[in-house]
């Protein structure tokens, strides 16, 4: 679906060793690029630690501010996997090994010769009331309910969860971007920036500077769902860039 709305996201990043430095997180800009791509403005990251009362209280805080909630990692075979029990006591409902989820997994299990154990068998655990989302990668399944996205914390694994569960969600107007390359430092160039904000205040404006190869360069972005709005402010800061040599 699309519209001219404002949807919002924000991403649960769930992990001891994400927090320990051991494992280096690889979704949240995958997840961000995407959500931007489709219409959906990620306006937050958290990253909390395998502990259930930590994860009920960041669902909790941040379903209730968003339209949608995206959590990654702890959904797998290990005792430290707890995602799937945490979310379904954030939103107060039973969970249990769901029929659908114990069927795609079993028959996994005999494709590869695997035996089903009572832990491989935790990732058919899905609150009551979730729709399944599917893995083609290693069929364990993630889940959605209510506005919360519950997907794997393995790259590969979440970004086909992410495809497969795109289509169920709202989108709202996409965000367009425009970029001005500047080979100068960004304090050159901030006073007219920030007038230049204030005067188009409908048009989100950052600088971003870089320091490579010695040489200091400073990316202006300006970001907006209006296309002519847009255009018209970065045509007007090139002129002024253009008066004063700066381009």
């Amino acid at each position: 679906m699309s519209g001219e709305e404002t949807v919002t996201a924000a991403v649960l990043v769930i992990g001891d060793e994400i927090l320990s430095g051991r494992t280096p997180d690889r979704n949240i800009n995958y997840i961000a690029a995407h959500m931007t791509s489709i219409g959906i403005r990620l306006r937050e990251v958290r990253v909390v630690a395998d502990d259930e009362r930590d994860i009920v209280d960041a669902v909790n805080a941040l379903r209730a501010r968003y339209t949608y909630l995206i959590t990654t990692g702890g959904i797998g075979p290990t005792h430290d996997d707890i995602t799937a029990d945490a979310i379904a006591k954030a939103l107060g409902v039973p969970i249990d090994h769901d029929p659908r989820a114990v069927e795609l997994l079993e028959a996994y299990f005999v494709r590869r010769g695997v035996t089903s154990t009572p832990a491989r068998m935790r990732m058919a655990r899905i609150p009551h009331g979730a729709e399944l989302i599917a893995n083609p990668v290693s069929v364990a399944p993630g889940f959605m309910i209510d506005n919360v996205i519950v997907l794997a914390g393995v790259p590969d694994v979440m970004q086909v969860m992410l495809d497969d569960v795109t289509v169920r969600l709202r989108t709202g107007a996409k965000m367009l971007t425009a970029t001005i390359k500047l080979s100068r430092p960004e304090g050159d160039v901030a006073d007219l920036f920030a007038a230049h904000q204030q005067a188009f205040p409908d048009v989100a404006m950052g600088s971003y500077p870089s320091f490579a190869d010695g040489v200091i360069s400073t990316q202006l972005v300006l970001r907006s769902t209006d296309s002519e709005m847009l255009e018209r402010a970065k045509q007007g800061l090139l002129a002024q860039l253009n008066s004063r040599g700066m381009v």
